[in-house]
């Protein structure tokens, strides 16, 4: 019987990526997406992770048409590039309910269901903006910097029950979230930032991520192979974060 692997934000970027790769790992894959997926061997379910009420009762649908989770990544995100001063309250509690508060409490119900059976694995995706804040981005850093200490707090309680819970930080990563809203093109893509960072070597590496190298890192800690690493956060950022 193949294990179930639970992916938040799966219909794009990052989600989509660790969904595929996780079909290939073998894993009987769950989707959870406000908007349409279509990846072979993911079973896609309509839902938004701000719907915090209906989180233990959609796990318990998936443990019925499934079997009992044994891998969850939660992905889902809603980015807003806004000044602090333009910001409105609605759009500050917006991204924390997907960031913050909807990973968090998926997180806590699926780890009470695996912590019973003695077991399960758990990754929550942040971003090297909860340790190095972006201008234009309180609601994001402050949401990503306590998904940081939610997460290691949840990983101390789950841990002795043989869950194990760690955190992956992307740095630049080429999904559709990067795209600039207005003109649609990529960061990546900008004079700013070949000229910010990869000229003056504030990205070692020298380019953005492909959302399957976000994926790799999830794969591995939702894996068995993953025995000992527990409250840990895995910078995937191309040494971003090493230089000043």
């Amino acid at each position: 019987m193949k294990k179930v692997a639970v992916v938040t934000g799966a219909a794009n970027g990052i989600g989509a990526a660790t969904a595929r790769l996780l079909v290939k790992d073998g894993y009987d894959v769950v989707g959870l997406d406000r908007e349409p997926g279509d990846i072979e061997g993911v079973t896609f379910i309509k839902f938004d992770v701000t719907n915090v009420e209906e989180h233990d009762a959609l796990l318990g649908r998936i443990e019925s048409e499934h079997g009992p989770i044994a891998a969850l990544a939660n992905v889902a995100g809603a980015y807003a590039y806004t000044t602090m001063a333009d910001m409105t309250v609605e759009e500050f509690r917006k991204q924390l309910a997907v960031f913050l508060e909807g990973a968090v409490l998926l997180s806590r119900a699926a780890g009470m269901r695996m912590m019973k059976r003695g077991g399960g694995r758990i990754v929550n995706v942040t971003s090297t903006a909860s340790t190095a804040a972006m201008p234009n981005s309180l609601a994001y850093n402050t949401a990503k910097g306590g998904l940081d200490a939610a997460s290691r707090s949840l990983a101390l309680e789950l841990a002795p029950h043989g869950v194990l819970l760690n955190l992956v930080a992307p740095g630049f990563v080429r999904t559709r979230m990067s795209n600039d809203p207005e003109s649609g093109v990529n960061e990546a893509d900008t004079d700013w930032f070949q000229t910010d960072f990869v000229d003056n070597g504030r990205l070692p590496i020298g380019r953005t991520s492909e959302p399957e190298e976000i994926a790799a890192p999830i794969a591995f800690l939702l894996s068995d192979r993953n025995t000992y690493i527990s409250g840990t956060t895995l910078m995937v950022d191309g040494g971003s974060t090493s230089s000043i």
